[in-house]
C-alpha cells in the first residue's frame, strides 16, 4: 500500500500503492486458472552470503537510506542490513528492526477469510450482499463476490485519492493533516464506492484497497470478533510469529527505522512518516512485522499449517496480470501472487506505506525465501508523460531478491525476463 503517483500535470495516475519499479502499469482479465505445479527456485543448496552481503550494500549505495533482508535456504539462513535508520543521526538500520509491511497485510487477511471458508461460514463465489447486506449498492452486492474482494476483481474503485485529495494534485498537506486522523472501515469503504469503478464485476484485475476493507468488515460479520484482533489470533499467533501485529497506536512497538517519503521529488527533502496512525489502512495494509517473522509466515502459509489443502489450492489459483505488451508480471490469487524467475515460480506479496516498502518470496514450498524492507519511499522521477524513470535502487533490488532466490546460476541466467519487484505497485488507476 501506498500513495498515488503523479504526472507533472497534477493528473492520478496510477492507483493506491508503492508503484515504484522496474514495469509499467499492469491490467489483466480476470478469466482464472489453477496454480501451474511448479516445484519452485531450483537453486544450489546453500546460500552465498557474500554475494547476499555485497546485493545488499548495492542497494544502499544505489540512494537507498537504509535496506534490511532475511533470507533462507532449508536450514541455512542470513540476515543483513546496510544504510542508516536515521538520515540525522546516522544510526544504523539492523535486520531485525519492526517495520510497516503495507499490503503484505492483504496475505494476512485473505488467510482468515479462507479459514471461513474451510468451516463452512463463507462461501467463495457467493455474493457480498448474504454477509453485508445494504454495504455495497444493489447492482454491486449481488454481483461480487467473495473471491472477486480477495482476487481484486470486483471492479471497486481504491479509496486513496478521497482518504488523501491532496495527493491528486502533488501536496503532502492531506498526508500531513491525516497524520492522527483515525479512519473507521465503512468511511474508507465509502470513499472506494465514490470513486470510478474500474470494470464490471469480474471483468478485470485491478488492485484496489477497498477491497480488502470491506473482506475485513466480512470476516467481522461472520466471527462476530473486530477482524485485527480475530486476525492476530488465528493467523499470526498460529503462525507462531512474535513480532508481528496491528499496532494499536500511531507508533510502531518496538525498534525501527524512520519511515522517508519523497513523493517523487514532491518533498525535498524526504520527510519522516514512521509516526501515524494506520487506521487508513487497517485490514488491507496495517501490519508491523520483521523480516523474518514474514518470512515464517510464508514458510507456515505455504506449508499448509494455516490452511487445509483446498483453501490452499484456492489462494494459489491465480489470474494473469500483464503489462501494456502483453508480459505476464504476475499472476495473482487470493492475497498472494506468483512471479515465474530463471530458477522456478515464487509466491509471496508486496507492501509499501508512506516511508518505507517491503517484498516477501518464497518457492512453493516455503523452502527458499526473502524477505526485503527499505525506508525510502518513491526516490525515483518522473519524466513529462508523469512515467518512472527507472532508478538504479530498483535494479539493486532486482538483482538482490534473484540472488536470494535463485543462487549465483539463476541471477546470472540470460534469456529469462528479470523479476520485477513489487508488481502490485506498478498499476494504473482503472486497471
Amino acid at each position: 500500500m501506498d500513495l498515488a503517483r503523479f504526472s507533472h500535470t497534477g493528473r492520478v495516475i496510477v492507483g493506491f500503492g508503492l508503484r515504484a519499479l522496474l514495469v509499467a502499469g499492469a491490467s489483466a482479465p480476470a478469466a482464472a486458472g489453477a496454480a501451474e505445479p511448479d516445484p519452485g527456485p531450483a537453486a544450489a543448496a546453500g546460500l552465498d552470503r557474500g554475494a547476499l552481503r555485497s546485493g545488499l550494500d548495492g542497494i544502499r549505495d544505489a540512494g537507498m537510506y537504509g535496506a534490511y533482508s532475511a533470507a533462507r535456504d532449508g536450514e541455512a539462513r542470513w540476515a543483513g542490513a546496510a544504510g542508516v535508520a536515521d538520515v540525522r543521526t546516522r544510526r544504523p538500520v539492523h535486520p531485525r528492526m519492526l517495520h510497516r509491511v503495507g499490503s503484505i497485510t492483504k496475505t494476512f487477511t485473505a488467510v482468515a477469510i479462507l479459514q471461513q471458508v474451510e468451516r463452512g461460514r463463507v462461501e467463495l463465489d457467493a455474493p457480498v450482499a448474504r454477509h453485508l447486506p445494504g454495504l455495497l449498492p444493489a447492482d454491486l452486492g449481488e454481483k461480487v463476490t467473495v473471491r472477486m474482494l480477495l482476487n481484486h476483481t470486483s471492479g471497486i474503485g481504491d479509496y486513496i485519492a478521497g482518504a488523501f485529495p491532496s495527493l491528486v494534485q502533488g501536496s503532502p498537506a492531506s498526508l500531513d493533516a491525516n497524520r492522527f486522523r483515525t479512519f473507521r472501515p465503512w468511511e474508507l469503504v465509502d470513499l472506494g464506492l465514490r470513486a470510478p469503478r474500474t470494470g464490471e464485476p469480474g471483468q478485470a484485475w485491478s488492485y484496489s484497497n477497498t477491497n480488502y476493507v470491506i473482506a475485513g468488515l466480512l470476516l467481522e460479520k461472520v466471527t462476530g470478533e473486530a477482524a485485527e484482533p480475530y486476525i492476530t489470533r488465528h493467523v499470526i499467533r498460529k503462525a507462531g510469529l512474535r513480532d508481528t501485529s496491528f499496532p494499536r497506536t500511531p507508533f510502531v512497538p518496538g525498534p525501527h527505522s524512520k519511515a522517508y517519503e519523497a513523493m517523487y521529488g514532491y518533498i525535498d527533502p524526504p520527510r519522516d512518516y514512521s509516526v501515524y496512525d494506520m487506521s487508513w489502512a487497517g485490514t488491507a495494509g496495517a501490519v508491523v512485522s520483521t523480516m523474518d517473522d514474514l518470512n515464517r509466515f510464508y514458510r507456515a502459509l505455504l506449508g499448509g499449517r494455516l490452511l487445509a489443502p483446498a483453501q490452499l489450492d484456492q489462494m494459489m489459483t491465480t489470474v494473469p496480470v500483464t503489462d501494456p505488451q502483453g508480459n505476464v508480471v504476475m499472476n495473482y490469487g487470493l492475497g498472494l501472487y506468483a512471479q515465474d524467475l530463471p530458477c522456478g515460480r515464487v509466491w509471496g506479496h508486496d507492501g509499501g506505506v508512506f516511508g518505507m516498502g517491503t517484498v516477501s518470496l518464497s518457492s512453493a514450498d516455503g523452502g527458499r525465501q526473502i524477505s526485503l524492507g527499505f525506508n525510502l519511499m518513491k526516490y525515483q522521477e518522473l519524466d513529462e508523460q508523469g512515467n518512472l524513470r527507472t532508478h538504479a535502487i530498483d535494479l539493486a533490488m532486482a538483482g538482490h531478491l534473484v540472488q536470494a532466490l535463485c543462487g549465483p546460476a539463476g541471477a546470472a541466467a540470460r534469456g529469462v525476463p528479470a523479476l520485477v519487484p513489487l508488481p502490485t505497485q506498478r498499476v494504473p488507476v482503472g486497471k
